[in-house]
């Protein structure tokens, strides 16, 4: 690396990519935040899972997952202070670790989105026709038509954010909106009902108990396999900062809309997790939530029970199934747009083939990355949708807690690194650019390695696969995935370190953009 190369590379220059500056503020980056994280659909999926579990205590593991978030949301906001690339983890890390740990973190964002991909389809698929009254097509998220939804979906969000990031924002402002409203609408009644004796059987009053995931019963292993579910509800809130290089106040907003994103979200998680608990209680009955027939979707299951039958309390219901639509229709929006923008960012230092580094001339979005982020989230989807019936798109979700760890423990790592020299400056330097990211790094990683090793056992997901030689281990098909999805990484960066256009980033060298991505960046 030439001294010429390194001092650009370090002083915090963005290499320039074409796109649209200024087109986002604080507002906008929150409500992209807080709707990247699908939080009606992340509670939906993941509550009734968390509360076999751990019971009422589900509620103590929620505000302790969100701790290494909040940690890790401070280590976003002091890296994009110094540099304000899309590439996030891709770029920060490269600067702090070199040039491979930095593609393996670009690899990780990119994994965790595309696995993802497939479960926000099919849930949005599967509600489509659950909104429309036909149950039975909806109650089959392997249906054909399910699947066809779940495409056309895809599509439609792919073309949202081709077209702009303000239409993008403008689009997840009103689906947000309908989102958290009926959020709050849910838990209100489920606790008005609660304390005036209608709630369901096995309802019961919130007791402080319930905040402390520890106590009487405690298991370590339940206990961090609840911790690992939980994080997943709050992923998706570092879409503010991806999208840093459209936002105004580049240096700022990002960051700061990255932590009050996960205050919003740690807030709606808890008062919606105590009503639901408080509404229905624990036991495993027709309603209650460890009944492993309401596991995988807890809020619409208590549509009925807590609105009624009457007009009003049918119209609600519907409005509580258009909720988690709309929660994974955002989702899928905002699970493309850091995908499209990280790839962007390793094409325009030369860490991914040029094409993908191409801008419309017109929306001034990532052309070619958006649409292949669309199109390879079709074809995983139509192939997990086949395979063990489907439950495979369910440990999929379950596997990218894997890179969900990494490349958020990774930016943990890489802002005390990169600040490793400013440390000493002043307390507040030392805690929010030293102590707090590292922490929260630590904790994430330390999920990381559990989930490796709690992973491997057949017992937990949906799928295995038995060596069909001695010793003949049952692996569990979370373990599978997760696995397979980093040795792809792998050997993918292996090919990129062969490919000629690809040494020169390989090799520590940072490529000045202004003449050479002149060319490239722009669409004829």
């Amino acid at each position: 690396m030439s001294v010429e190369t390194t001092e650009s590379f370090a002083s915090g220059e963005v290499v320039e990519k074409g796109l649209k500056h200024g087109a986002l503020g604080l507002i906008s980056s929150i409500v992209i935040g807080v709707a990247s994280t699908a939080p009606a659909y992340s509670l939906a999926a993941t509550l009734g899972f968390v509360v076999v579990l751990m019971g009422t205590k589900s509620v103590g593991i929620t505000l302790l997952a969100f701790v290494p978030m909040l940690l890790i949301a401070y280590g976003y906001k002091e890296l994009n202070k110094a540099e304000p690339d899309c590439g996030t983890t891709f770029t920060w890390a490269t600067k702090a670790f070199g040039p491979k740990t930095g593609w393996l973190g670009g690899w990780g964002i990119i994994a965790a989105d595309v696995l993802v991909m497939a479960s926000l389809a099919q849930v949005a698929g599967a509600y489509f026709f659950l909104l429309i009254g036909k149950d039975a097509i909806g109650s089959d998220p392997t249906s054909g038509w399910v699947l066809l939804v779940g495409i056309i979906w895809i599509i439609i969000m792919t073309a949202i954010c081709y077209v702009g990031i303000e239409v993008s924002a403008n689009f997840q402002k009103a689906l947000l909106g309908i989102e958290l409203v009926m959020l709050f609408v849910l838990s209100i009644t489920a606790l008005v009902k609660t304390y005036t004796g209608h709630g369901l059987p096995g309802s019961m009053h919130p007791s402080l108990s319930w905040f402390n995931p520890f106590g009487a019963g405690f298991s370590f292993s339940t206990f961090v396999q609840a911790t690992l579910l939980m994080l997943f509800i709050y992923w998706g809130w570092d879409t503010t900062v991806a999208v840093n290089e459209e936002t105004k106040n580049q240096r700022q907003t990002p960051g700061l809309a990255a932590v009050l994103s996960t205050l919003v979200l740690v807030g709606t998680y808890v008062i919606v997790t105590v009503s639901v608990i408080a509404f229905a209680g624990t036991g495993s009955g027709a309603t209650g939530l460890s009944n492993p027939n309401n596991s995988g979707d807890v809020l619409s299951i208590l549509g009925h029970a807590a609105f009624g039958t009457s007009s009003l309390g049918n119209f609600l219901t519907k409005l509580l199934l258009l909720m988690v639509l709309s929660s994974a229709a955002a989702s899928t929006q905002t699970t493309i747009l850091p995908t499209a923008r990280t790839s962007l960012a390793m094409a325009a230092y030369k860490a991914l083939p040029r094409t993908f580094a191409k801008i419309h001339p017109r929306f001034r979005t990532p052309s070619v990355s958006t649409v292949v982020m669309g199109a390879v989230s079709i074809v995983l989807y139509v192939g997990l949708n086949y395979v063990s019936g489907g439950n495979i798109i369910s440990d999929s979700v379950s596997a990218l807690g894997w890179f969900i760890a990494f490349y958020y423990g990774l930016t943990g790592f890489s802002c005390i690194w990169y600040y490793r020299h400013q440390l000493r400056n002043s307390s507040q330097d030392l805690w929010l650019k030293g102590i707090l990211p590292c922490a929260g790094g630590i904790m994430l990683f330390g999920a990381l390695i559990a989930s490796v090793y709690y992973d491997w056992n057949s017992n937990f997901g949906y799928t295995y696969w038995t060596m069909p030689f001695p010793p003949h281990w049952a692996i569990g098909g979370i373990w599978l995935i997760a696995v397979g999805t980093a040795l792809l990484g792998v050997v993918l960066m292996f090919a990129a370190m062969a490919t000629p256009s690809l040494k020169p980033f390989f090799r520590g060298e940072v490529i000045a953009p202004e003449a050479e991505l002149a060319e490239v960046i722009r669409e004829p």
